[in-house]
């Protein structure tokens, strides 16, 4: 959820902390804070942005060539100064930066306590610190290393971790277990981050830890272990990550860059894996577990957030195409029930991070019941690209908004994929079919394009609804689910009440908000629900309530009928969600803008959740 990075040699560290913590900085911005060892141990901490730490620390003395930073999004602890990482030891023997929770923090700071230990802050990671110094002060001939490692048995929880010892300057000690940490190497020097972005500028050669990995750098070496002391096999991976994909490129927000990057990232998805000319969709990160696949006889889907919506599409689409039951769960009641999971189970997890706590631990339970586990994710090297058996990339690239939109229209490009691949290959769908199927989907970018052009025409009407305090959003079928997501984009940026509904279930219930001040926003292009979505939008016209429609373009009877219209191209409806969604992001992003709202950064909000 927060943000580490760390570096150790021969180059001034703060440059290149303070500049990786700011592409961390979606990541979490309550505060922030950095540590330099340079003879002594210098801490800054500041409350606010990466930028308020940055102004902080102009006057104050910043040399040293080891250095830790952390940008955090609270978990123990409101947002101050005090709460601020990196954390100091009582007696400033160890400086940490933390990510993840220390549930047994409260009983480890009571044993501290009695041991004459006291605390400024309100944080786990304060009483993390501590303990390392209560074990390093056991014996003189301990050292930083040992006392990390005999601090760590005592945790139950996530870390990830990067400390410093002021008695061992030389020497930087990280550690993970459920937090994503990556090494970068270089030539007599190391990079450490919670993901890549703050790497890719001065290396390609990256390890990511795995969990209970723990990493003793000096500026000349590397040794890797876990936190039992056992030796552990290294594998260095190459990292692909391009610098300007982390700008806004002209852009005045990455959210409203990454929606314009939708008809090339979708395109990127399904480039090499869809030949319409030949009839063939190749997803060769399934090629050693697709007769596993085949065998299935139940799917389930597990996801968050957006992911989770994502999913809900691809169960529409697994079941009408590859005629296959498909269960679709919140991986964080997943992962807390008792799921009835066979070895004849296919389960997918999606994550766009690949870090998600939640996601990762149900894909875990579901390996130990041995069921053919595969995930969709976005990061190269990521936890959950580890933890599965096979898997399909999306290709969206770095999202940095924290609101996401590119990431759910390739998971969505990537189930639809997966479901016609299926289809083909259980023989569950026509030949004609099928093949139109693969040309529609061929065609979204384009089509996309065509809808991006109508921005300044949804900028108009987001001005006209801005003030509202609810909203309401409708849909049916595949597009019940570009419903659910429309209305988390509004909230998660504008913080205006949304919620997302099956247009059929109005009338048990939500029908009861709708008067004049309601903008109901229905998504109802020209399908087989077509004529029913008409009946809906108008009982809420019945009810005086403002109806903004997603309609087919050319459509003349719903563009009389409602308040406002946003047109997308005629497209089958298989793939009309990866349409229909952009508009409401460019609604939702305008609304968010004219209320004077960090679309970026929304409140409380952070991009990967890697705690529960």
């Amino acid at each position: 959820m927060c943000g580490i990075v760390g570096y150790i040699g021969n180059r001034e560290a703060y440059e290149i902390v303070i500049k990786g913590l700011k592409r961390l900085e979606y990541r979490g911005y309550d505060s922030a804070g950095i540590a330099l060892l340079n003879g002594s141990l210098e801490v800054y901490r500041k409350k606010g942005k990466v930028a308020d730490l940055e102004q902080f620390v102009i006057d104050h003395d910043h040399a040293g060539m080891t250095g830790i930073g952390h940008t955090r999004w609270a978990t123990h602890g409101e947002p101050s100064d005090i709460n601020a990482h990196p954390h100091t030891s009582m007696n400033g023997t160890f400086t940490i930066v933390h990510n993840g929770i220390i549930e047994n923090y409260a009983r480890l700071k009571k044993d501290l306590a009695s041991n004459g230990y006291h605390f400024t802050s309100q944080t786990d990671t304060e009483v993390l610190a501590s303990l390392i110094e209560y074990f390093y002060r056991q014996d003189d001939a301990m050292d930083a290393e040992t006392a990390v490692q005999l601090a760590l048995s005592k945790v139950v929880g996530a870390y990830g971790i990067a400390v410093l010892c002021k008695n061992e300057p030389d020497k930087m000690i990280v550690a993970r277990k459920g937090s994503p940490l990556v090494i970068g190497l270089g030539h007599g020097e190391y990079f450490v981050a919670s993901d890549a972005s703050p790497i890719a500028e001065y290396t390609d050669q990256v390890v990511y830890l795995n969990d209970e990995d723990l990493a003793v750098l000096t500026r000349n070496n590397f040794t890797l272990k876990n936190v039992r002391n056992s030796p552990v096999s290294m594998k260095i991976s190459r990292l692909d990550l391009e610098i300007g994909s982390l700008d806004k490129s002209g852009f005045e927000h990455f959210m409203l860059k990454e929606i314009y990057e939708q008809p090339q990232t979708i395109e990127e998805t399904f480039r090499g894996r869809l030949r319409p000319e030949s009839t063939e969709i190749v997803l060769g990160g399934l090629l050693n577990v697709f007769p596993d696949i085949l065998k299935a006889q139940r799917i389930i889907i597990i996801g968050c957030g957006t992911s989770w919506h994502a999913a809900l599409i691809g169960e529409y689409l697994l079941e009408e195409y590859a005629r296959i039951p498909v269960e679709v769960e919140y991986a964080s009641e997943f992962r807390y029930r008792k799921p009835v999971i066979g070895e004849n189970d296919l389960v997918i997890a999606i994550s766009q991070s690949g870090e998600t706590a939640d996601t990762l631990a149900a894909l875990q339970l579901a390996k130990e019941k041995n069921a053919t586990v595969i995930g969709i994710c976005n990061v190269v090297g990521s936890t959950l690209s580890r933890e599965t058996r096979a898997g399909i990339y999306t290709h969206a690239g770095t999202e940095i908004g924290v609101a996401s939109t590119k990431a759910f229209t390739a998971q969505v490009t990537v189930l639809t994929l997966l479901a016609l691949k299926l289809a083909k290959a259980r023989n569950t769908i026509s030949d004609d079919e099928y093949s139109i199927l693969l040309h529609e989907l061929a065609d979204i970018p384009r089509k996309g394009r065509l809808i991006l052009e109508q921005n300044e025409k949804i900028k108009a009407i987001a001005e006209k609804y801005k003030d509202a305090v609810n909203a309401l959003y409708l849909g049916r079928g595949y597009l019940f689910s570009v419903a659910l997501e429309g209305a988390l984009k509004l909230k998660e940026i504008s913080y205006i009440h949304a919620e997302g509904y099956a247009a059929g279930e109005m009338k048990h219930g939500p029908i009861a908000l709708v008067d004049d001040q309601l903008p109901v926003i229905v998504v109802a292009p020209q399908d087989e629900y077509y004529e029913k979505i008409v009946s809906n939008i108008e009982e809420v016209k019945a009810r005086k309530g403002n109806v903004i429609a997603v309609v087919t373009e050319g459509d003349k009877v719903l563009k009389e009928m409602v308040h406002d219209h946003l047109e997308i191209p005629a497209s089958h409806p298989a793939v009309a969600p990866l349409l229909a969604v952009m508009p409401l992001q460019l609604l939702a992003y305008h609304i968010a803008l004219m209320r004077g709202c960090n679309v970026d950064q929304p409140r409380n909000l952070a991009k990967s959740v890697t705690v529960e």
